[in-house]
């Protein structure tokens, strides 16, 4: 036993940690053998074993010596220990697990020989994805999808059921990839896993459900949001994922740049009035917002949100979860907030006639109002509010400005090139003839997965309220005459941004006719 723990011979005691962890390298052996949860309870990693066999191995102190025999004889070398700093030996276990690879077709093949009872005996809904090992095959096949479809950059996962296969697909930057197709009859138990992480009712298969829970993945944090929806074929599953621990984008950041970023920073500097960000499901609102708050001086404004879910933190801005189930709406908590002295409150979401309605008298009694709204474009969410049974004068009077928005997916800076556009392609975004324009692709790379894209960039339509759209409003005219009118002033559709990316060398013609219309460019 003592001769496995070997120390160096020049010294009695454990070695000092490395001046510069810069070069280490993990051994994979450690990796595969020993469980992220023993490597992280002892604060312990193996690195990479040099000539002469012998395994350095970052420990913090206290050193527990049958610790190190065990870790030895597990793996079968010697080990020789190196006092490190906690913060670094977690940083590294955390960094050497996630990078892994994570091994899905094996945990499939697993899975096949796994049975029901196994899976409700192992389950356990709130343990590291990163921590697998052990796991019922199921567990593990689970665990290891959804760490994959993380590190893919992955925003949903689907879990969809045939009448012949099981098809897993990742939507990754905006658009579906077939995944992976483990065997038909597990599905049953890959449904239950997934419900029991969500907290949902695994004996209920014929009505659709909806969970909620947060999972975490070495140092990040990831709230699934769980949909199941019974087919034909089976529950069908789409699983959400919302990264905590992702960065906040700037405006610039996220695509908004030039006169329309300028304009819009101006526009949310005011002190009262309505900005409306409007698009569809998935277009970056929430994303935009935020960008919009940082730009605010949260030291000197009180900034108060409701939202559904709370996506990111926010410094200095204090942050309330709506929930409907509890009685907490966005009705009711804007009514709560106006009690909090608030400058400015962002609204996860205008639903409804009274949520319009609050949002409406809090911009019109001098607060600035940032929220949302489900339309095609700028224009469309006037007509949305007077829908909604909001007077046109009170629209007219609080609304300051409309950005509607996409998403285009960016080339991949690793496999980006130039090529002269075709006549075809100048044809489709309505380029003369004459035009030499070189426009950016991607031939794809391990980067990209083969796509060609990594990331995306937001392309804007800013409708800014001037006095003749306010006459416009007054008169219910419709959208298509308030868009003209922008239009006329100087605003740019979707499509005239999105087109200005692609002459920029961000993204395709493909993605341009993809996400937005032809019609649009003129804004008829």
């Amino acid at each position: 036993m003592d001769a496995i723990t070997q120390q160096p011979e020049t010294a009695n005691s454990v070695e000092d940690a490395p001046a510069s962890s810069d070069a280490r390298v993990v051994s994979e052996v450690f990796i595969s053998r020993i469980p992220i949860a023993f490597a992280r309870r002892h604060s312990l990693i193996g690195l990479e074993t040099p000539a002469d066999g012998v395994m350095p191995l970052w420990v913090t102190p206290p050193v527990n010596t049958n610790v190190l025999d065990n870790i030895a004889i597990h793996l079968g070398v010697p080990v020789c220990p190196i006092e490190t700093p906690a913060e670094e030996v977690q940083r590294l276990i955390n960094t050497a697990y996630s990078a892994q690879d994570a091994g899905v077709e094996i945990a499939i093949d697993a899975a096949q020989n796994g049975q029901a009872a196994e899976l409700v005996d192992a389950l356990r809904a709130d343990g590291d994805l990163l921590d697998h090992d052990g796991s019922a095959p199921v567990i593990k096949l689970v665990n290891l999808v959804l760490l994959e479809a993380i590190k893919r950059r992955a925003s949903d996962v689907h879990i969809q059921p045939f009448a012949e296969h099981l098809q897993i697909r990742l939507r990754i930057d905006g658009v579906l990839y077939d995944y992976v197709q483990p065997p038909l009859h597990l599905l049953d138990e890959i449904v239950s896993r997934i419900k029991i992480i969500g907290r949902m009712d695994i004996a209920e298969k014929r009505l659709p459900q909806d969970g909620r829970t947060t999972v975490s993945i070495g140092e990040r944090m990831v709230d699934l949001r769980i949909s199941s929806l019974p087919t034909s074929c089976g529950e069908r599953i789409v699983i959400r994922l919302l990264d905590k621990s992702a960065k906040l984008y700037s405006l610039a950041e996220i695509g908004m740049k030039d006169a329309v970023g300028e304009a819009f920073r101006a526009i949310v500097q005011r002190t009262h009035g309505i900005v409306l960000v409007t698009g569809p499901t998935g277009s970056g609102k929430s994303t935009t917002l935020y960008a919009a708050l940082q730009e605010l001086d949260a030291t000197e404004l009180n900034v108060l949100t409701l939202e559904d879910p709370i996506e990111y933190a926010l410094p200095g801005v204090s942050q309330t979860q709506v929930s409907d189930k509890k009685g907490m709406t966005f009705a009711s908590g804007l009514r709560t907030v106006l009690r909090q002295d608030p400058d400015v409150i962002m609204v996860g979401e205008i639903r409804d006639e009274e949520t319009a309605r609050m949002a409406v008298q809090s911009a019109l009694t001098g607060h600035l109002v940032l929220s949302t709204l489900h339309t095609n474009d700028a224009a469309g969410a006037v007509t949305r509010l007077l829908d909604l049974g909001i007077e046109p004068y009170l629209v007219a009077s609080s609304l300051l400005a409309v950005l509607a928005q996409r998403l285009v997916r960016r080339v991949c800076p690793g496999c980006k090139k130039m090529t002269p556009i075709t006549p075809i392609e100048r044809l489709e975004i309505g380029m003369s003839p004459d035009n030499d324009l070189h426009v950016a692709t991607g031939a794809g790379c391990d980067r990209c997965l083969g796509t060609g894209y990594f990331e995306r960039a937001g392309i804007f339509e800013l409708l800014t309220v001037d006095e003749q759209v306010r006459s416009l409003i007054v008169g219910l005219c419709e959208a298509a005459a308030i868009k003209n009118a922008a239009v006329t002033a100087g605003m740019n559709t979707l499509r005239q941004d999105a087109i200005n990316k692609l002459v920029a060398g961000e993204t395709t013609v493909a993605e341009v006719n993809r996400v937005t219309q032809a019609s649009e460019e003129t804004g008829n």
